[in-house]
């Protein structure tokens, strides 16, 4: 961990090193980004990114008591006033069924990230991990792997060749910052205090989710004293272990293959 040489802890500065860098946020659900890696993604564009949000369901699960048209109608405007808010570029909204994505959809999913990692010149990607433990929900490891997979064939000459025809031309994705709910590797952490306001406002924009998380916790505690804010305080805002140096952070597994050993052993078919 902190003594790992490899281990980082990103601090906020005052340059743009990134500036003419791309990251594309590829989460299943709409306050995925907020909740796991809005800090992260304020400071990126602070640093010189563009920023995108591709969206692989359509959310139409994540409300308490609404009908499936209205989740998804609540939502959609919801998720653009987070990217409003992050100053996103824009987002992409993949629509898949909420909490159906399949491994049978993995290939089709795969191609639809190619084709926008190209389009949109992607280097990095924050996602969920793909070998991330006891996470059960499919629509996370679906679309972990399917981010996965894309970074590396979107770089390769004779994956959907016809793309290059079309002025897509092959770009790897080489930076990941990856996300995981349980046990995970952790290597870099990034720290969010100086906009900890901030991410607790954007998390708030997910009016529909948040009430959604709220009511079942209620459900499943009713004896507790708390109120909705309270809750997604306590629950998303936690102080970061002491050993990090930081007091808030948002933690990572994070692969750089921009190294020369690293690229060309990834190039082998």
């Amino acid at each position: 961990m902190p003594n790992d040489p490899d281990f980082v802890v990103e601090k906020w500065g005052t340059t743009r090193p990134s500036e003419g860098r791309v990251f594309a946020a590829v989460f299943a659900h709409s306050d995925d980004l907020a909740i796991f890696a809005g800090g992260t993604a304020m400071k990126l564009i602070s640093e010189g990114y563009k920023g995108y949000f591709i969206k692989t369901t359509n959310d139409e699960m994540d409300s308490y008591d609404l009908s499936f048209a209205e989740t998804v109608y609540r939502i959609a405007k919801e998720t653009e006033d987070v990217v409003d808010y992050l100053k996103l570029e824009k987002l992409y909204s993949l629509d898949y069924k909420n909490h159906y994505l399949e491994h049978s959809q993995l290939t089709e999913i795969r191609h639809r990230l190619i084709m926008l990692f190209r389009f949109l010149k992607v280097d990095t990607v924050i996602t969920f991990d793909p070998w991330g433990h006891y996470e059960e929900n499919p629509d996370h490891y679906i679309t972990a792997h399917a981010v996965e997979t894309a970074s590396w064939t979107a770089g390769r000459q004779l994956d959907l060749p016809e793309l290059k025809d079309m002025g897509l031309m092959p770009k790897f994705v080489t930076r990941k910052y990856l996300v995981a709910r349980g046990p995970q590797l952790v290597n870099r952490v990034v720290d969010i205090t100086p906009v900890i306001d901030k991410k607790l406002e954007c998390m708030k924009l997910h009016v529909t989710p948040m009430d959604n998380m709220y009511r079942t916790y209620k459900d499943l505690h009713p004896d507790a004293k708390i109120t909705q804010d309270e809750f997604v305080e306590s629950e998303f805002l936690q102080k970061a272990d002491p050993m990090y140096g930081v007091e808030y952070a948002e933690k990572f597994h994070y692969i750089d293959e921009t190294d020369s050993f690293s690229f060309m052993r990834n190039q082998k078919s």
